[in-house]
Formats: structure tokens, sequence, C-alpha cells
């Protein structure tokens, strides 16, 4: 059955976009991996807003550690490669985790990792710092 015989129920969806709706397509695997203040863990911000939402690709190196820190709000990881685990379990390829709001743990990367991370909100980290997604205080 083509498009075109189909029964529109919304009307007034429109394959044409204004400037501001329109699609962003990101050349991930030619985007550069920026340094992090963790060091090994270098990141790829896919997206992100003024409200703590982001999605981002992590390489961990082997041994890397993600200090003490507490998720605020949902967080959910993608294993791409390697594998991540904290004192609940362990992430390997092509395995998904996710955390509530309030978990709180540390990361680990005993032989290296790349990640695809979706978070809502900042962590808040044990010991004070400041990630990218947190605004540092006033």
């Amino acid at each position: 059955m083509s498009a075109q015989a189909r029964k529109v129920v919304h009307a007034d969806i429109k394959p044409e976009n204004a400037p501001e709706l329109a699609s962003r397509y990101l050349d991930v695997p030619n985007m550069p991996w920026e340094a992090t203040k963790f060091p090994g863990i270098q990141i790829k911000v896919l997206y992100s807003d003024d409200n703590g939402i982001t999605t981002a690709l992590f390489k961990l190196a082997p041994g890397a550690v993600v200090p003490l820190h507490e998720h605020t709000a949902l967080e959910q990881t993608y294993v791409i490669e390697g594998t991540i685990e904290d004192h609940e379990g362990v992430s390997g390829p092509g395995q998904f985790v996710w955390r509530p709001a309030g978990n709180q743990h540390e990361a680990v990367s005993p032989n290296g990792a790349v990640i695809l991370g979706f978070f809502l909100k900042p962590n808040r980290f044990a010991y004070g710092e400041k990630f990218f997604t947190e605004k540092a205080s006033t």
C-alpha cells in the first residue's frame, strides 16, 4: 500500500520542517575525542542542552575510573566495546545498564571501553568534581 493511498490521521504532520525543527546529523566518526577532567576518559558530546539532558560517547582507557557519584536523574549506558563495572555488576559489549535517580556508584573499566551514555541531569560527585554538564558554582 503506497503512502498516498493511506488515510491521513493527523493532517498537521507534514514532511517539511521549519529550520529550527530540522534534523541535526553528526559525523561522529570524524568528531575529535575531547579530554575530560578524569584521567583516561575522553568524550564526544552528541547532544547537550541547558537543562542537563546529554547524550555522549565515552572512551575509557584500561583502568579508567569514574569517581564516586550520585545520579540525580535517570542515567542509561549502552556498552559498545570493552566492559564497565561497579559494585552492582558488569556490562560488556552489546549490554545495557540503567540507573535510577539516587543511585550512587564508582564505575571502573579494567580493560577499557567505549560507551554511549544518556543523562537527564548532571551527576553529583562525592568529592566535588564538576563535569561538563554541570555549571561551576559561583
